[in-house]
């Protein structure tokens, strides 16, 4: 568990936080780490712009990120008996 519990943390990227680890986002790495992919991408369209259909852009980091979304949330219908 604590080798997936380390990928999951540090490694995996989630494209419901714009891309970055959960670890990146909790410590407050993930505004540099999002301006050095921006930085990354204008270079690579500036040498190669034919490559994109559109200027590229890094996603946006979301203000808030949910596993299970309390406004979406349905409360049990009451069970009849």
């Amino acid at each position: 568990m604590d080798a997936f519990t380390g990928y999951y943390n540090h490694e995996h990227r989630h494209s419901g936080i714009g891309l970055h680890t959960p670890a990146s986002v909790h410590f407050g790495t993930a505004e540099e780490v999002r301006n050095q992919r921006a930085v990354a991408l204008a270079q690579a369209y500036e040498r190669h712009p034919e490559r994109f259909a559109r200027r590229p852009r890094p996603p946006e980091i979301p203000s808030q990120a949910w596993i299970n979304d309390p406004a979406k949330r349905r409360e049990p219908e009451p069970h009849g008996s």
